[in-house]
């Protein structure tokens, strides 16, 4: 009683830069998190807080000398931090740096301009599938991808079937690198993106679905690939590959990542939905990353 007593007379006496300041706060981390929400960065963190936790343990119950190793451990483990997640920290300050104020205060797109995109990428994706033509389009998020805009060429026109046929056209000299989309526009063409190095990956996969997954293990992006040997679509996102999809589920998929108002209604998101199952025509057949 006496803690909550003092609890509510700290409260009575905070002042209103104070309620700014955390307001402030939390808006700064709300925004940052999207940024560095990785499946890298969420295995660090749950290290991090589980060292964390155990050295709180052993101080505790006065395990000097294990709660000094784990103190050490843990003044080293910053310095890796930097070190090892270089790439990720660039990018978020990268990130920063190109913010404009629509992204900050969360102005979207229409949604008029989203169902079109996403209609125009399904109808190219479902005529590439029944004509074998791969294609690798990037969908970009919160997180920029500038290192990998500097590897293609730059586009900037509007999504349509027909630019992205074209694009992926076995003779177009675009045909094999990644399309990325950003704010409702194809970006750049013909870009270089990251593979993954999962081990874990079925073998008959090729090039494009390992960029497909590994873009999305390092980025926040949604990623679709079309399979030029068998044609069948398939959806990465969060370091998860979902494959043989069928049109329809590939338009509700990206409508539930990328369409605001979509997401309103249907919160549940694309990595929970491909936990379960997922059918295209009566069979599933697909890999997920543990």
């Amino acid at each position: 009683m006496e803690a909550l007593q003092n609890f509510i007379q700290n409260i009575r006496s905070m002042q209103w830069s104070d309620y700014l300041d955390i307001l402030v706060v939390a808006f700064l981390i709300y925004k940052l998190l999207p940024l560095i929400r990785t499946p890298h960065m969420m295995r660090l963190t749950r290290t991090v807080v589980l060292l964390v936790l155990v050295a709180v343990a052993t101080s505790e119950l006065h395990l000097y000398t294990l709660n000094w190793l784990l103190s050490q451990l843990l003044a080293i483990g910053l310095l890796a931090f930097v070190v090892l997640f270089q790439p990720e920290l660039r990018r978020m300050l990268d990130h920063l740096g190109t913010m404009r104020l629509s992204t900050i205060f969360g102005t979207t797109k229409p949604v008029q301009e989203i169902d079109a995109m996403i209609t125009q990428t399904v109808r190219a994706c479902e005529i590439m599938s029944e004509e074998k033509v791969g294609a690798l389009i990037v969908f970009a998020r919160e997180q920029h991808l500038n290192e990998y805009y500097k590897t293609g060429t730059q586009i900037d026109a509007l999504v349509s079937e027909q630019l992205l046929r074209n694009i992926f056209f076995h003779n177009s000299p675009l045909h094999d690198g990644a399309v990325i989309i950003k704010d409702g526009r194809i970006a750049f063409a013909g870009c270089v993106m990251p593979l993954s190095k999962n081990p874990n990956m079925p073998k008959e996969l090729g090039t494009r679905h390992h960029a497909a997954l590994g873009t999305s293990e390092v980025t926040d992006a949604v990623v679709v690939v079309v399979s030029e040997e068998t044609g069948t679509i398939s959806v990465a996102v969060g370091g998860m590959l979902k494959r043989h999809l069928a049109p329809q589920t590939l338009e509700k998929l990206l409508q539930n990542e990328l369409n605001p108002a979509e997401k309103q209604e249907s919160p549940q998101s694309l990595v929970e939905r491909m936990k379960q199952k997922i059918t295209a025509h009566g069979k599933e057949e697909g890999y997920e990353k543990e």
